[in-house]
């Protein structure tokens, strides 16, 4: 039996949460990293986020990631146009009405800090376009679940678009220091431990 291998990645902008890529797309395999030829990324960011993946030949912690019984909790950092209010953020918190394949579907109840400084991440290439009239803020948001492009529907549900999504964190597995393009691997019993298994 093939050993349980797990590996963070920061997964940089425009690159696809996938090995494959059509043309003219960056995949996974464009990484400077050598992978085992069953690890496989658990979930997904979409190509225009950014920040933690993790990928695993563990099919145990796949299913328990997705399991709606035991949700984890999933941390991004997201810059919005605008400055973003109490009342957002209060809405967010409490759960909105977003549209997911033609339908409607009420949120769950979301964490959410309005972050009063700028965080601490490398520069997004190609940065977003910046335009002096519009300011812009940044929030730490926490939810339980992960609909297709939740956190983007959610921002604009409430008026506040989103221009850069980091995800930071997967339970207590923590994007830390990697920079955009790096792996670190990781021993199954931190893995476990953090995750709470």
């Amino acid at each position: 039996m093939a050993s349980l291998q797990y590996f963070i990645v920061y997964k940089p902008y425009l690159m696809l949460s996938q090995f494959t890529a059509g043309e003219g797309q960056v995949g996974l395999s464009q990484l400077d990293y050598h992978f085992p030829p069953d690890v496989y990324p658990v979930g997904r960011l979409d190509a225009d986020s950014e920040g933690l993946l993790l990928l695993t030949n563990d099919k145990r912690i796949i299913g328990l990631l997705f399991d709606e019984k035991h949700p984890h909790p999933r941390t991004y950092l997201v810059q919005v146009e605008g400055i973003f209010s109490e009342k957002a953020q209060k809405e967010l918190e409490k759960g909105v009405i977003i549209n997911l394949k033609g339908k409607r579907y009420l949120t769950k109840p979301a964490k959410v800090e309005i972050l009063t400084a700028e965080p601490e991440l490398p520069p997004r290439i190609p940065p977003i376009r910046y335009r002096k009239n519009i300011p812009t803020s940044w929030i730490k948001v926490t939810l339980w679940e992960g609909k297709n492009r939740q956190v983007r529907r959610m921002t604009a549900a409430v008026g506040f678009p989103t221009l850069r999504l980091v995800r930071i964190a997967i339970g207590n597995i923590e994007l830390g220091n990697l920079l955009p393009g790096q792996v670190k691997s990781i021993e199954a019993e931190k893995i476990r431990k953090l995750l709470n298994l």
